[in-house]
């Protein structure tokens, strides 16, 4: 196992972590709960972190990570609709279609 790194909390340690995993890099969240600590030790040290289970995966990782914090935006215009829809998006807001393949 490797560090890949610490999340501002629990919610988004395990949002990465299930979304990594499902993109085929088992990974762990550890210090879940080290949050009651907290005033006992340092603030750093009750952050949770992401672990990746297998560390020919961590570069991949770290890419992969990279792209969930910082989703690409574009904008594309509705096949059927013709309505410009920015963002992250893959379905019309006005009419359901989905976004075309490039």
């Amino acid at each position: 196992m490797k560090r890949l790194t610490t999340a501002p909390n629990l919610a988004l340690a395990q949002l990465w972590a299930d979304m990594l995993t499902q993109t085929g890099i088992p990974t762990t969240v550890q210090r879940a709960f080290a949050s009651s600590l907290s005033g006992g030790v340092p603030p750093s040290e009750t952050l949770p972190e992401l672990w990746v289970d297998d560390e020919a995966d961590h570069a991949l990782a770290i890419v992969r990570l990279n792209e969930l914090q910082h989703p690409r935006r574009q904008l594309w215009a509705c096949p059927q609709c013709h309505e410009v829809i920015d963002g992250p998006f893959e379905q019309c807001w006005n009419c359901g279609a989905a976004m075309p393949s490039a």
